[in-house]
């Protein structure tokens, strides 16, 4: 019984080391080792053996099966890894870099004339300052001497965010809340530009949008006149255009300045382009954010970055800016 058993395991073993795939060694794992298998009945015969016939028999027994199974855990890893092998190879992808078809991206229109504008200030010897989306009407409007009854603080004009009690809360329709802000929070001088994004009821059109961004420049200082306001106006222009662009600055109104101008630059066909609104710091701006007026003055000046932008690159239609074409974008 012992010589067939020997033989048994034997050509298991070899044929173990030949199976290809896990089907089949689950068939011979029951063929050499199952319920059926010579092993099997051959330990049901053990207990019609002679004690020491049967200690030395079952020892053997034990031994063969043992090799077996030793056989069948080798084929099952083998196999095992084969398949997982196999299977990687048939998910693998090709993550190889071509260098010559990478086609790299780019800043923004708007971004790239935001960071030049800041870099063109901050070489004037400005900081920059920011300041949150969404505001309460103290600094989005009455700080800066808005009344009631302007028609900026209605709902055609402004968006209003319900948050209930106690205080009227807006996304912010210009970056002036910035400065109050910033005076509030710093003893004069102060020399700070806050660009960021803005929010109005405006419909879309080829010259506005309802989100746009906007930069607001802010110099509180003793012995600050017009006259520095426009010397800054014009050599911002200078450095961000180029020395062939004029400025002007034409007579105009805003609540948080007086007087207030509108200026404008020139285009290459004589004509003028509106850019933005300016002027002297109001004094009740001044006196609310608890700056004394007859000590500290100072000049505020705003404009679009998304306009200037549209002005830089000579484009139709503001509405490019964020209609987010691929084929547009790449021009730039």
């Amino acid at each position: 019984m012992i010589e067939e058993l020997e033989q048994t395991a034997a050509d298991a073993s070899a044929r173990l080391a030949e199976v290809t795939d896990l089907d089949s060694l689950a068939t011979l794992d029951a063929e050499f080792l199952g319920k059926k298998s010579a092993l099997t009945l051959a330990k049901k015969q053990l207990g019609g053996l002679e004690p020491d016939d049967r200690k030395a028999a079952g020892k053997a027994l034990n031994e063969i099966r043992g090799r077996i199974e030793a056989d069948i855990a080798e084929a099952r890893q083998r196999l095992t890894a084969d398949a997982r092998a196999e299977q990687l190879e048939a998910e693998r992808l090709d993550l190889t870099e071509k260098r010559d078809e990478i086609k790299r991206g780019s800043l923004h229109l708007v971004t790239q004339s935001r960071d030049r504008l800041e870099d063109v200030f901050v070489g004037m010897g400005f900081t920059i300052a920011e300041g949150p989306e969404v505001e309460s009407a103290w600094y989005n409007f009455e700080a800066l001497n808005i009344p009631e009854w302007h028609p900026a603080r209605g709902s055609f004009d402004t968006i209003f965010v319900n948050l209930g009690e106690p205080e009227q809360v807006m996304l912010r329709s210009h970056t002036s809340p910035v400065q109050i802000r910033t005076m509030e929070n710093t003893e004069p001088p102060i020399y700070i530009v806050a660009p960021g994004r803005t929010f109005r009821t405006d419909t879309a059109d080829a010259t506005h949008l309802p989100a746009f961004n906007q930069i607001e420049g802010l110099v509180i200082d003793k012995g600050i006149t017009m006259g520095d306001l426009a010397g800054t106006i014009d050599e911002f222009v200078r450095k961000f255009f180029g020395g062939e662009v004029k400025t002007r600055l034409r007579p105009s109104y805003f609540p948080f300045t007086e007087p207030s101008a509108e200026f404008d630059i020139s285009r290459p066909d004589g004509s003028w382009l509106e850019l933005g609104g300016c002027g002297m710091v109001h004094p009740n701006v001044l006196r609310n954010c608890g700056i004394d007026p007859d000590v500290w003055q100072g000049f505020a000046f705003g404009f679009g970055i998304d306009r200037l932008a549209v002005m830089r690159y000579q484009l139709d239609d503001i509405r490019e800016l964020v209609n987010n074409d691929v084929r547009f974008l790449r021009q730039f």
